[in-house]
């Protein structure tokens, strides 16, 4: 049994065993029960890597189901209606027990395109294997931070299992919404009224109003800043489960919620955001050709707007922070030549706590480890800025020297002409 099975299966289980405080945590699936936890919660899935690994799994922890459902791994939503750039249909299908292994070895490998993901796709290295459940309705249930009431906003509606998108244009008047008070928290009444707007047709109303509650519960306790399910749905034996789920978690809560942390796969991420984390920069790539080095977030945005202002279009957000070493400023143009689609890099400083010194001395650094082979424009003002210019004049590099913001975004974007 390979490794990677086993060690799915075992951090399936030991979430369940610490989630049953408030519900049943399962990898990539949740299902609440107000049901007392048994001493050995039963996963009724596993993610597997390997075709190897699929019937082991079947044998395993699906043994005695006729159907099971095959599920493509992709941090994406979706999936049931996307495509495989292999023409495979669909990275969600419900099939007999002994076809399992076939429909998954159309999805290990492959690239799944879906709404969410981007025609890029995202490469399926996993698949998650679990039972099929006796659905007889489907509703939506999700839980996200509103900017507008400051606080934790239950969306719930009556119909589900489709993208809460369609949802929205399809049946704009069954989508409730019901703001939780951050500091009281989530009360009978709220949760009454979200199970109001789910309309339940055969589970349990109080047994609905406490899963509402648990689901909150746990949407702080483990620091989402997202969960989302759908469908959220109702058995033939008139239970309320979670047939589906995708949570997101705060990146700032890692250093508690570590056992959540772990599961961590930087594999469906951008390798670029990924590398940026490890050097501790804030980075998000876009889709333009001016590769920016800010410090500062408000900086950053005001960088990219000024881009945007004289025709350009900003390659990514990046903010090397306040104190950022040499070391750092070297992985920040090591992330920004890694783009293809780069075609100038702005480099953007006002020094405060940041000294102008050791980001040119970084840039120096950079070149000598990364070939730029396009132009580069500096701006720089602040702490140390004669000792920055000095060291950049020194280094012999072909350098675009800008006055102001303005002036260095107006270079940038003439030079990504040139």
């Amino acid at each position: 049994m390979s490794s990677s099975y086993e060690e799915d299966l075992n951090n399936g289980e030991r979430l369940a065993s610490s989630a049953w405080r408030s519900v049943t945590l399962r990898r990539r699936k949740m299902a609440a029960t107000t049901a007392p936890p048994p001493q050995h919660p039963r996963v009724s899935g596993v993610a597997v890597t390997t075709l190897g690994d699929v019937k082991r799994a079947i044998q395993d922890v699906l043994p005695d189901q006729n159907e099971v459902v095959v599920k493509a791994q992709v941090l994406a939503g979706g999936r049931g209606l996307g495509t495989f750039k292999n023409g495979f249909k669909g990275g969600v299908h419900i099939v007999k027990t002994d076809q399992a292994e076939d429909i998954a070895g159309k999805m290990l490998g492959q690239i799944l395109v879906t709404k969410q993901t981007g025609a890029q796709g995202k490469v399926v290295s996993k698949v998650y294997l679990c039972e099929k459940m006796p659905l007889v309705n489907e509703m939506y249930f999700s839980i996200i931070l509103d900017r507008a009431t400051a606080g934790p906003l239950i969306i719930a509606c009556s119909k589900g299992g489709t993208s809460i998108e369609d949802l929205a244009e399809k049946f704009p008047d069954m989508i409730i919404k019901v703001p939780i008070d951050v500091f009281r928290g989530i009360t009978d009444e709220d949760a009454a009224k979200v199970v109001d707007g789910l309309a339940p047709k055969v589970a349990d109303r109080n047994d609905s109003i406490e899963q509402v509650k648990k689901l909150y519960n746990m949407f702080c306790e483990c620091d989402c800043t997202m969960l989302e399910i759908n469908p959220l749905a109702e058995t033939s034996d008139n239970k309320l489960v979670a047939a589906d789920a995708k949570l997101n978690f705060d990146d700032n809560a890692s250093y508690r919620q570590k056992e959540i942390f772990a599961l961590r796969d930087s594999s469906q991420e951008d390798p670029r955001e990924v590398a940026a984390a490890k050097a501790d920069l804030n980075y998000i790539g876009l889709d333009g050709e001016i590769g920016c080095m800010v410090n500062g977030a408000g900086l950053a945005m005001a960088t990219m707007d000024i881009i945007k202002l004289h025709g350009g279009t900003p390659a990514n957000f990046l903010d090397v922070g306040g104190n950022a070493s040499e070391g750092q400023v070297v992985e920040a143009f090591k992330i920004l030549t890694s783009d293809e689609k780069v075609k100038a890099i702005l480099v953007n400083i006002f020094g405060g706590i940041m000294k102008c010194d050791v980001i040119a001395s970084g840039i120096v650094n950079a070149a000598k480890q990364v070939q730029l082979k396009v132009p580069v424009v500096v701006r720089l003002e602040g702490t140390n800025v004669e000792q920055g210019k000095r060291i950049l004049k020194e280094s012999g590099m072909t350098l675009i020297t800008a006055e102001d913001l303005d002036d260095a975004a107006e270079k940038a974007v003439k030079a990504t002409a040139s």
